[in-house]
């Protein structure tokens, strides 16, 4: 997908050679990278992958490529582009509003911008295609957009409901690619000015006690309109709420930021200035709660009239604080990884290079086993070795060896294995590593049977942790797996991100700080329930949070117990705030939706789908059974005064909405596009 899009976008440029600007003369072509190799076409292109929110005239027709002011009486051209050619179209305005909640570890995003389809003569149309580049764990939340007397706006619908819209075009939008958003919006016409508004939620770094919020926000030189022509005024308002009564430090941001107040939890910044060119950085804002040791609180939100659920909605969140005093479990460790046939090249390499990093990063103290599978299974050693030079070097040069990509998938068995070698790691913590690119018949008798043992084995039983590689495993699986076992899933959908984002889940999973976490005092609270199958340990590395639900009323404080790694017990007071700034329904729907699907999957429940599909509608995410649709009115064919009530809104039913063009956006698919 990089590499077309890239030549794509390539071939758009080229084309706005023939463009000519107001004072005479082409407009200049863009610069290539300095960082990319000349030997190598491809990798010379990918500096136009988007790193912003972009748009772009799609271009079929090249005689329509001519600036609408100023026509330049060009020859005309003959023949037509397939695949279409990508023109970055100008952008005249950007303003960006991120609202972070560090208890939830979560921000939402909004975009507005404004971009002038500056390369198609006045007399002609094409499609504009929107790309989104969402942040870390992006989740889109919907996208409003405004051309000329038309407007759109995402709306998600359930895809059993077949007489709630009438589809027109099928492939309109999507993911690209993990994290990756595209929306295209039909004739356009050339000069004129596309309004659009994009919202999604993504998750906060979080490194050494530091959050840190990372918005793509690189503009490329080609967008930026002349500035003769038009002005350019550039907007950031920033909010974080701490949820806790704690000091926020600040650790500089990338962009220009004033503080506009201070209220309890909540702090405001803005910027706002006119630029000479647009951003040509990501907006980064790091920060840090101070605390010296553990610490946490629960985030309380009533029902709402339109909820699914008619419970109180909690976020229970735990950070492990900032001083490091706390020391990080021995563990016992096996690694499950799979060498089936569809694991060959990029992506067996990528999993041995991030392996041969953790393993140098295991401690002294610590044991290992490394098991690879397909149709049939290997091990590294009979028994866990102990963590020394010689051993990590022995694994590193045996995976050298035996990570070969043939034959099938057989999970079952390296499990069972895995279980064998951790039953009598009495002083340690025993945790198991199963990375997969595939899926198997029997994965609901799995979870069930690995429920059975860990069950029996009780406090000390391994936790599991999963990795899912791409689109065609089975991710409702892993995370259902991960979750029954108290550990960490994530997951990687291309090739490219597969190796950082491993090592960020080896390090998360491996530094747990606190096991066996409980909350003492609930057994009164009536309907108390956590939507993850168990509370999973506290790691150094990431903040925990878990969400649920509650009838009746909390007290003013709970307690959460748990396990050190010198066997001591540890307790945390937690604060209950009742809010009202953070949006808790919005910033834990991708969560709660991800988490009641996979406990759908594993019980066939059809009453758990259905509060998917109303958890889903209610927030606009799009989720296994629902859809996002894009859809159009004509303002113009429309009363004023009734335009109010036909516009789509959060509480609008599909009804509402039949006079009105519809376009497929996307559908979520329980084994790619539901990850995150």
């Amino acid at each position: 997908m990089d590499e077309a899009f890239a030549r794509a976008v390539d071939d758009g440029l080229k084309l706005t050679k023939r463009l000519v600007q107001p004072g005479g003369g082409a407009l200049p072509p863009p610069r290539p990278h300095a960082a990319m190799e000349r030997d190598d076409p491809a990798a010379g292109l990918l500096h136009l992958l988007p790193a912003a929110p972009m748009a772009y005239a799609v271009v079929v027709d090249p005689g329509a490529v001519d600036s609408p002011d100023v026509p330049s009486y060009q020859p005309h051209v003959y023949g037509r582009l397939d695949p279409p050619a990508l023109i970055p179209l100008q952008m005249r305005e950007v303003d960006l509003r991120v609202d972070c909640a560090a208890g939830c570890a979560t921000a939402e995003v909004a975009l507005r911008a404004r971009w002038w389809v500056h390369c198609v003569t006045r007399s002609r149309a094409c499609h504009c295609r929107i790309v989104v580049p969402m942040g870390h764990q992006g989740s889109i939340l919907g996208a409003e957009v405004t051309v000329g007397k038309r407007s759109y706006n995402t709306h998600v619908i359930d895809v059993e409901d077949n007489s709630a819209v009438k589809i027109a075009m099928p492939e309109s939008g999507g993911l690209l690619k993990q994290e990756l958003f595209s929306l295209t919006i039909p004739q356009v016409g050339g000069g004129e000015d596309i309004f659009a508004t994009i919202r999604w939620s993504q998750k906060l770094l979080y490194d050494n006690g530091q959050f840190s919020v990372e918005v793509p926000f690189c503009f490329p030189q080609f967008v930026n309109p002349l500035p003769k022509v038009f002005m350019k005024r550039e907007k950031i308002q920033l909010t974080v709420n701490s949820g806790v009564s704690k000091e926020v430090l600040l650790q500089g941001a990338s962009h220009p930021l004033k503080e506009k107040g201070r209220q309890g939890e909540k702090l405001s910044f803005l910027h706002e200035s006119v630029v000479e060119n647009w951003s040509t950085k990501d907006f980064i804002f790091p920060f840090t709660v101070y605390s010296g040791d553990l610490y946490g609180g629960i985030l309380v939100q009533p029902s709402t009239l339109r909820d699914y659920d008619d419970r109180d909605m909690f976020c229970l969140f735990l950070l492990p604080g900032n001083n490091g005093i706390r020391k990080v479990f021995r563990k016992a460790i096996v690694y499950i990884i799979d060498t089936s046939g569809s694991m060959q090249g990029k992506p067996l390499e990528s999993v041995k290079n991030a392996m041969s990093t953790t393993l140098s990063d295991l401690m002294q103290g610590d044991y290992f086993n490394i098991i690879t599978f397909n149709d049939e299974v290997h091990s590294f050693s009979s028994r866990l070795e102990h963590v020394n030079e010689k051993t990590i070097e022995n694994a590193i040069e045996w995976m050298n060896s035996n990570f070969v990509a043939q034959g099938g998938t057989d999970i079952m068995r390296p499990l069972s294995e895995a279980m064998a070698l951790l039953s009598n790691s009495h002083d340690v913590l025993p945790q198991i590593y199963l990375v997969t690119d595939g899926s198997v018949d029997d994965e609901r008798n799995i979870c069930h049977t690995l429920k059975t043992q860990l069950m029996k084995s009780g406090p000390r039983s391994p936790r599991i942790s999963t990795f899912g590689l791409g689109s065609y495993c089975n991710h409702y699986f892993l995370r259902m797996l991960a979750s029954i076992g108290k550990g960490h899933y994530a997951a990687a959908l291309d090739t490219g991100s597969i190796e950082g984002r491993m090592l960020q889940w080896f390090q998360k999973a491996s530094s747990t700080i606190v096991s066996n976490i409980s909350i003492d005092g609930i057994k009164h609270i009536q309907d108390f329930e956590v939507d993850s199958e168990y509370i999973p340990d506290i790691s150094a590395k990431y903040p925990l949070s878990v969400s649920g639900r509650y009838h009746g009323k909390l007290p003013e404080t709970l307690i959460a117990k748990g396990q050190l790694a010198d066997m001591s017990e540890i307790s945390i007071e937690l604060k209950v705030q009742h809010i009202k700034d953070i949006p808790l329904d919005k910033v834990l729907a991708k969560q709660q939706m991800d988490l009641l699907t996979a406990k759908a999957w594993l019980m066939e429940n059809k009453e758990i789908e259905r509060k998917v599909v109303k958890l889903s509608i209610q927030n606009s995410l799009p989720s296994e059974y629902t859809r996002m649709v894009l859809l159009q009115t004509s303002l113009d064919k429309i009363d004023p005064a009734q335009q109010a009530k036909n516009k789509p809104t959060k509480q609008s039913s599909p009804d509402v909405l039949e006079p009105i063009q519809c376009f497929t956006i996307c559908a979520a698919n329980a084994k790619n596009l539901c990850v995150s």
